[in-house]
């Protein structure tokens, strides 16, 4: 026990018993962690969809769109957090709002890169097939763009695990909020824990975000297996 002790006195990286002493204080800051990253992206995605599909009216909408996007990118958190804070105050909702303006960027770009994908042949014959705009949309458009709106999903999922630390600032960064109440004591074991346990969630969310990719878009998987036997074939 004094051991385990010990390295909460000594200050030192690993400590055993900062987990142990702390392991509820943790998993709240986690599930927190979480909850915001999950909500700011799907309505990230709820907004940028429409977006997109606006921006692929033609290039007088697709400039506004995609500049706008981009600079609400490139405002820093802190200025983003002070223009937000009169209409939502000191709550999770200014935290959320401030991530889904910073995911805009990659999920429009995404979904509308995806969207322009589209082989013009398959909408065509989809035309051909009776589809109207809408069924042409949901049936043709967005299965065959689902590998690049899941790799935006992936990478806003990914910053957004990031951002969501700086919302620490109002004791709304999940996380990061240990990281803040750590650093001007320099409380290492909790740095490090944090950090770590930041990057774990990263890590596993992109890799279920691929699983979900792979699971949506089965033919990708087929047309890499008739790839890789044609070489075979070939080197043969």
């Amino acid at each position: 026990m004094a051991a385990g002790q010990n390295c909460l006195v000594t200050n030192d990286w690993i400590c055993g018993e900062y987990l142990r002493s702390r392991s509820q204080e943790l998993t709240d800051a986690t599930v927190q962690h979480i909850w915001i990253t999950a909500v700011s992206v799907v309505i990230g995605l709820l907004v940028a969809f429409p977006l997109a599909l606006l921006a692929r009216r033609g290039r007088r909408f697709a400039g506004p769109v995609l500049g706008l996007t981009t600079v609400l990118y490139t405002v820093p958190s802190l200025a983003m957090f002070s223009l937000l804070l009169p209409l939502f105050g000191l709550s999770a909702a200014l935290v959320v709002t401030g991530l889904v303006l910073y995911s805009l960027t990659i999920l429009v770009r995404n979904i509308l890169a995806g969207l322009e994908a589209v082989p013009q042949e398959a909408k065509e014959a989809a035309k051909g097939m009776g589809y109207g705009p809408v069924r042409l949309l949901w049936e043709v458009e967005l299965p065959l763009a689902m590998p690049a709106l899941m790799a935006g999903i992936r990478i806003a999922t990914v910053s957004t695990i990031a951002l969501t630390t700086v919302g620490s600032i109002i004791g709304r960064g999940g996380l990061g909020n240990l990281m803040g109440d750590a650093l001007p004591s320099f409380f290492k074991a909790q740095v490090l824990t944090a950090s770590v346990l930041c990057v774990l969630l990263a890590i596993v969310a992109d890799l279920l975000l691929l699983g979900v990719q792979r699971l949506l878009t089965p033919w990708t998987r087929i047309r890499a297996a008739h790839t890789g036997a044609d070489t075979v074939a070939k080197a043969v």
